[in-house]
């Protein structure tokens, strides 16, 4: 019994140190979740998409034909659904830095027939996004993952439209979590206007909008 303890509690002490490794690490350099870890960013749910990703795309306020921007897509969470809401007209443009990610969102995507999602890879603030092309854009657990985040900042706002609004969504079991003071700064060196914020001071999300 003292055994199996001691080799929890180590388990424990040397998960911790990794994570403190990882996010200070972040600081400097670009460390997205490797791929072998997506069932992390998209847990299964029975009913097909979890409530946290059914609440995401309510605040989005979204509607068919818009173009939407899933920076720092990952396995495609919210790529597929958002998709699925805005076609046919509307385009999705699932983004991220590892190419594997955006394999299993077009994996995804053509199971489901689903044919309005683009394709970039790339790390946002790396000049690869077109200015004013996006009605909507989400940035789920991705700001901690970029070193440079006022340059990032700068450029995903210059992708947005004229209107068009932007969702930050934190939650502190990812190693890269941002305080909401942190965001909040992000957002007011580029002048975006907060019209929104819900959850808790550890797992939460705050609606911009860019006037």
């Amino acid at each position: 019994m003292n055994f199996l303890f001691i080799t929890g509690i180590f388990i424990i002490f040397v998960f911790i140190i990794i994570l403190v490794i990882w996010r200070y690490s972040s600081r400097r350099y670009s460390l997205p979740c490797p791929v072998w870890m997506k069932w992390m960013l998209d847990p299964p749910s029975s009913r097909g998409i979890s409530s946290r990703t059914r609440k995401t795309i309510e605040h989005l306020q979204i509607s068919p034909g818009m173009m939407v921007l899933d920076a720092g897509c990952g396995p495609g969470r919210l790529s597929i659904p958002l998709a699925e809401r805005i076609a046919p007209e509307g385009m999705v443009t699932a983004m991220d830095i590892q190419e594997k990610m955006l394999d299993e969102v077009r994996r995804r995507a053509e199971k489901k027939n689903i044919r309005n999602i683009r394709y970039l890879r790339g790390g946002i603030g790396e000049g690869k996004l077109i200015p004013d092309s996006y009605d909507r854009i989400v940035m789920i657990t991705v700001l901690g993952e970029i070193p440079n985040r006022e340059k990032a900042m700068k450029e995903i706002v210059g992708a947005l439209k004229s209107g068009g609004r932007i969702l930050i969504e934190e939650t502190i079991r990812d190693p890269h979590f941002q305080r909401v003071n942190i965001v909040r700064e992000y957002a007011n060196n580029v002048e975006l206007i907060e019209i929104g914020h819900f959850g808790s001071r550890f797992n939460y999300i705050i609606l911009y909008e860019k006037q």
